[in-house]
């Protein structure tokens, strides 16, 4: 039996999460969604990403992948290389790697803008509300019992609070989620690993880019570059989208999951003078930045469970974990979509809450830790440990059926493997072939 659709939803975080979110609600007949956003406004802020194929299937359900699409990259080939300049492994990605659905690097500002419209565009404009923020939430631990949840309303200068009792709250308001605070009022500050993190956006001749992502270093730093935009008669450069990590011996605790506190470029220059793969000078990318942004690499610890009564939690809020494997804006977009399908297909949402949890729980806890032990970029690091000093020829270093095994491993952790995404959505999306 299915759910009545005229539940009160709120989703607490206008981000790729909620947003998404919103969307698969009002997809699975839910007319009654409001989201939230604590910033006065919904800018397209940010860097880049990388949507694995099991997102971008979801999305193409969601008929957004055309809009996506016409300002991404088809990411075609992921590069692993030494410090020293040598090709640790090569992976084909998304279609070339025969899945039915694109690997996509798209700016962060893009999929905000394209989510954003669709949500007000397909629920109407009074859906997203923004300047609001949740403050508190009271979620009586029983059955069917609603959650009480305290607003604040920034506008101008001018406060207002208000009250209010969905039948459903949605916690997709990121790594320092209120919500999540709330219902774990003991976690604390997001635990730092000692490594920060800069990044940036810079614009280039397609020339000296290079059709491919790659990700290079030793065990210390390590430096993340690919296209986000195709180029075109109209507009030859591209832009491209950079990280850069490496450790530090101190962090100022103020900046704890503060992705945009701007840094000089010359800051990270120094350290990265003369790298360059496949082509690609990193240098010269840096260079070509019109500012650069650091931040400690956070993340939280996996929760023994993510719901509390009527309230749960999706995205960042429920599984920040470090931006390895790009699996960050990919698992909340699975998310969103696995809470929809649970709230449409269970008539008690608190039976859909469970099944939503019991499905998505275990697999990003499982993504959090293989994060942790950095994912398939371990390949970095057994390569610098094994031929500090570089090599001529990597499958004595590292073993083809070692590197396959490492990717593979962490493809199927995060069921985003190719058998199990070309099966199609198990959310209700069409399988089909994309040209």
């Amino acid at each position: 039996m299915t759910q009545d659709t005229r539940l009160d939803l709120l989703v607490a975080g206008g981000g790729v999460a909620g947003l998404t979110a919103a969307l698969s609600l009002h997809a699975a007949g839910f007319a009654r969604v409001t989201v939230v956003e604590a910033a006065p406004d919904v800018q397209p802020v940010g860097a880049g990403l990388n949507l694995m194929p099991n997102a971008v299937r979801e999305l193409d359900a969601l008929g957004l992948l055309g809009h996506l699409e016409a300002d991404a990259v088809r990411t075609r080939e992921l590069r692993y290389y030494h410090a020293g300049g040598a090709l640790v492994s090569r992976e084909e990605r998304g279609l070339r790697a025969g899945y039915r659905w694109p690997q996509l690097s798209v700016h962060r500002g893009h999929l905000q803008r394209v989510l954003t419209d669709a949500v007000r565009e397909r629920l109407g404009p009074e859906a997203l509300v923004t300047g609001v923020r949740v403050t508190d939430v009271e979620q009586p631990d029983t059955p069917g019992a609603r959650p009480r949840v305290r607003l604040e309303h920034r506008c101008d200068d001018v406060r207002g609070t208000a009250v209010l009792e969905p039948d459903v709250l949605i916690g997709a308001d990121g790594i320092r989620s209120a919500v999540r605070r709330a219902l774990h009022p003991d976690e604390g500050e997001p635990p730092w690993n000692g490594v920060l993190v800069w990044r940036g956006v810079s614009r280039m001749d397609a020339r000296h880019v290079g059709s491919f992502m790659f990700i290079a270093g030793d065990d210390r730093r390590k430096a993340v570059v690919y296209p986000m935009t195709e180029p075109s008669l109209r507009r030859p450069d591209v832009l491209v989208n950079w990280a850069l990590a490496m450790p530090a011996d101190r962090v100022d605790e103020r900046f704890l999951g503060d992705w945009n506190r701007p840094v000089p470029l010359a800051r990270l220059l120094r350290h990265y003078e003369g790298w360059e793969f496949g082509g690609v000078s990193v240098p010269e990318v840096l260079r070509a930045a019109d500012g650069a942004y650091e931040y400690p690499m956070v993340d939280r610890d996996p929760l023994p469970r993510w719901t509390h009564g009527r309230t749960t939690l999706i995205g960042d809020a429920a599984h920040a974990m470090y931006p390895i494997g790009s699996n960050g804006a990919t698992q909340s977009v699975i998310d969103a979509r696995a809470l929809a399908h649970a709230l449409a297909v269970h008539r008690d949402p608190d039976d859909a809450l469970a099944a939503y949890e019991r499905e998505r729980r275990p697999v990003t806890t499982a993504l959090q830790r293989a994060n942790r032990r950095l994912g398939p970029e371990v390949v970095i690091n057994l390569a610098h440990e094994r031929a500090p000093g570089g090599f001529t020829d990597i499958d004595e270093v590292v073993p083809p059926d070692e590197r396959r095994a490492i990717a593979a491993r962490y493809a199927e952790a995060g069921a985003f493997d190719r058998e199990t995404v070309n099966r199609g959505s198990p959310y209700g999306a069409p399988v089909r072939a994309l040209p």
